[in-house]
């Protein structure tokens, strides 16, 4: 009886162990993006340059895959340097802990305001990896990035300690200096970098992103629009995040043509999920059932259906999702290479660019893979 204890209680043990790591091995696909942004008085053209950039990076990460599945993004939003967060604060502040809903992060870097301060990038990197909620698997792509234009060593908390202290948690810190690339080093921001295995790099915070007018631009703005037809806003939510929604392309499409035209190929994309509040995505993906849903969630157009004409109402919102995203995604591969002949000579030294090259490098070192 005990020798047949002990080999039930080893075969469970067994069995537990390689779930585990089943489990691990199904979530290796998330990447973690914690991004830092210098607020104070002088960092206009960085707030410009990432709530004007935010859609194209997204694009960018949303080509890529791990073991055959597209990537988990997840993105968490830091400012420091304002004068206008107390001094007890670090004069730093989280804005958005890790999330996937990308019209959050736009929606909140839309309502960034820079005012004069100190920087102390030590503490909002300390901040940054105590507080948010990192994940253990080290197979996964966890990155801060940092980006400001005063010395880096300000403060009370040393960011050789703070650096050392994500890296030990596998934790990437990419430092962006905002200025003349000798004098970042001089300042320490590669040294940060290199503390944490991440890459130093300096950018003209100040340039004015090259847009490039495409043939596309035009048909895909309106594709972009219509996409917003096929949401349903169901819950408390749902009538705030479908108004947020529209929100988000006004403020896009106030920037530039193809701020707007990027946002549209990120709402195509597998990034772009809404299951907290858009009923379609949360019946596709299972995460709620039609007849389990009371009159008072629904819509207006709904309430009064049956649950079979729901389901067929949902059923052809997913069709007509699927068919406009399909155009989009053909029209957005014709752009990419119209574009990207048309940008051979630029030197592009904004946030974008540094943040998009640095990111495929390490990702592809965790094998990821990019289209």
């Amino acid at each position: 009886m005990k020798k047949m204890f002990l080999v039930l209680f080893f075969l469970l043990l067994f069995l537990s162990s390689f779930n585990s790591t089943v489990v691990a091995a199904d979530n290796s696909n998330r990447v973690q993006l914690a991004i830092l942004l210098d607020t104070s008085g002088s960092m206009d053209g960085l707030i410009e340059q990432t709530k004007t950039q935010l859609w194209k990076m997204v694009n960018e990460l949303a080509r890529a895959s791990k073991n055959g599945k597209e990537i988990n993004l997840e993105i968490a939003l830091y400012e420091y340097g304002k004068d206008a967060i107390p001094e007890d604060e670090g004069y730093l502040r989280m804005i958005l802990s890790f999330t996937n809903d990308l019209d959050k992060i736009s929606d909140e870097l839309f309502k960034l305001r820079t005012n004069g301060g100190d920087e102390y990038c030590g503490e909002v990197i300390r901040s940054a990896v105590k507080n948010l909620k990192w994940t253990v698997n080290n197979d996964n792509l966890k990155i801060i990035f940092i980006a400001g234009n005063e010395p880096f060593t300000q403060g009370e908390i040393d960011y050789k300690n703070s650096c050392k202290k994500a890296n030990s948690k596998g934790i990437i810190v990419n430092t962006i200096f905002c200025g003349n690339y000798q004098e970042g080093i001089s300042t320490k921001w590669k040294d940060g970098a290199d503390l944490a295995d991440g890459r130093y790099m300096n950018i003209d915070h100040n340039q004015k992103i090259v847009h490039i007018k495409a043939p596309q631009d035009e048909r895909l703005i309106v594709l972009g629009r219509k996409l917003n037809s096929t949401y349903i806003g169901y819950g408390s939510m749902g009538k705030s995040k479908k108004a947020m929604q529209e929100e988000q392309d006004a403020n896009a499409i106030s920037q530039d043509a193809e701020v707007m035209v990027q946002r549209s190929v990120a709402k195509s994309s597998g990034q772009y999920r809404n299951s907290a509040w858009d009923l379609v995505d949360a019946t596709s993906e299972g995460e709620v059932k039609l007849e389990n849903i009371s009159k008072d969630e629904l819509p207006e157009e709904m309430k009064e259906m049956t649950l079979e004409e729901r389901i067929e109402y949902i059923e052809l919102k997913i069709q007509n999702r699927a068919s406009i995203q399909k155009e989009i995604n053909e029209l957005n591969e014709l752009r990419r290479k119209f574009v990207a002949e048309k940008m051979l000579d630029v030197d592009n030294k904004t946030l974008d660019a540094v943040m998009i090259k640095a990111i495929k490098e390490q990702a592809e070192a965790k094998n990821f893979k990019f289209d």
